[in-house]
C-alpha cells in the first residue's frame, strides 16, 4: 500500500511543512503551492544554480520513452528488491528517490511493493519538467521540485534512500534517514554502454578505480553487479539513449553524427548496486 508522504521540511527555515489544501505551509508563513498535476515546488529561487536547472524537457522526453520501453526495467528490479530487504513492516516504511527523473524508478518500486506493507513513497529531483512528466504518470508516491544538496525533508525520518544514477549528497542523505536507515545507490560500471562510448569518443579514458571505502557517514551492507546485453533496433531508440545520458554534451559534433548514423545496436548494461547503512 502506497501512502502520501508527510515529514516535508520548509527549504527555507527547515520547519515542518503541513498540507493545508492545494500549498504546503509551515509555521512561519512559508507557502509552497501543489500545482493541479500533483507535485509542489520546494527550490526557492536562491538555491539554483541556473534559471531552469536539471533536464530539459527533450532530455525528459527521450528518458521517458526509452525507460518506458523496458530497456532498463532488470535495473528497476533490482532496485526495488534492494530497497525492500529487510524494510519495517509493522509500520510505514519512508522512501525518497533522490535525483528521481520522470520517475520510472520509484513507480517500479510501488509496484513492487507488497499489499500488506505500508510505504510512503517521495520522488524529488531539481528539473521541474521532470517532476512534471512523473506526477502526470503516477499520482500514488508524492512529487517535488528539489535539490539534494538541502533535501526538504524533516531530519530521521526516512527508512531508504534511493539514489540512481544520481547526484548523491551523503551528508544529507545521512541527515534524513533514521539510525538503521539505508541508502541504495546505483551507478555505472566500468563497461555500461561502451559499444556506444566507443562509436562517440575517438579513446575511452581509462577507468577509475573504484573507491571501497564507504562515504562518510555510512557503512557498507552489500555491492551487486547487474550486467545484461541489449539491443537497441532503430535509430529513435539510440538517439533517446544518447539524449538521456551526458555524451550527448561530452561527445563532438563527429561522435554524435556517427551515432545518428547508426540504425541497430548491441550494448553491454552494466550497472553496481550498493547498499549502505547509515552509520551510529
Amino acid at each position: 500500500m502506497i501512502l502520501p508522504f508527510t515529514s516535508l521540511a520548509c527549504p527555507l527555515d527547515g520547519a515542518p511543512l503541513r498540507s493545508q489544501g492545494a500549498a504546503w505551509r509551515c509555521a512561519n508563513a512559508h507557502s509552497f503551492d501543489i500545482a493541479a498535476q500533483g507535485y509542489a515546488n520546494l527550490l526557492p529561487v536562491q538555491q539554483k544554480r541556473s534559471r531552469d536547472p536539471g533536464d530539459s524537457k527533450e532530455m525528459v522526453a527521450a528518458r521517458r520513452r526509452f525507460l518506458n520501453a523496458g530497456h532498463y526495467q532488470p535495473i528497476a528490479a533490482a532496485a526495488a528488491r534492494a530497497v525492500l530487504v529487510d524494510l519495517p513492516v509493522e509500520r510505514t516504511a519512508c522512501c525518497l528517490d533522490a535525483g528521481c527523473g520522470e520517475g520510472y524508478y520509484l513507480r517500479q518500486l510501488a509496484a513492487a511493493v507488497p499489499e500488506a506493507q505500508r510505504v510512503a513513497l517521495l520522488g524529488l529531483d531539481i528539473s521541474k519538467w521532470a517532476v512534471l512528466v512523473a506526477a502526470k504518470q503516477d499520482k500514488q508516491p508524492t512529487w517535488l521540485v528539489g535539490t539534494n544538496a538541502r533535501l526538504p525533508v524533516q531530519a530521521g525520518t526516512l527508512d531508504r534512500v534511493l539514489c540512481m544514477f544520481g547526484f548523491p549528497v551523503y551528508a544529507e542523505f545521512a541527515r534524513v534517514l533514521k539510525a538503521g536507515g539505508e541508502l541504495l545507490q546505483v551507478d555505472a560500471g566500468p563497461d555500461h554502454l561502451r559499444e556506444l562510448r566507443e562509436i562517440i569518443y575517438p579513446t575511452l579514458k581509462p577507468e577509475r578505480p573504484v573507491d571501497s571505502t564507504p562515504p562518510p557517514g555510512f557503512a557498507e551492507l552489500a555491492t551487486e553487479s547487474l550486467r545484461y546485453t541489449l539491443q537497441l533496433d532503430g535509430a529513435e531508440q539510440i538517439a533517446d539513449l544518447l539524449a538521456m545520458t551526458p555524451h550527448l554534451y561530452r561527445a563532438s559534433a563527429e561522435g554524435r553524427a556517427r551515432a545518428a548514423a547508426l540504425t541497430a545496436l548491441s550494448l553491454t548494461v552494466d550497472v553496481r548496486l550498493t547498499r549502505f547503512a547509515k552509520a551510529g
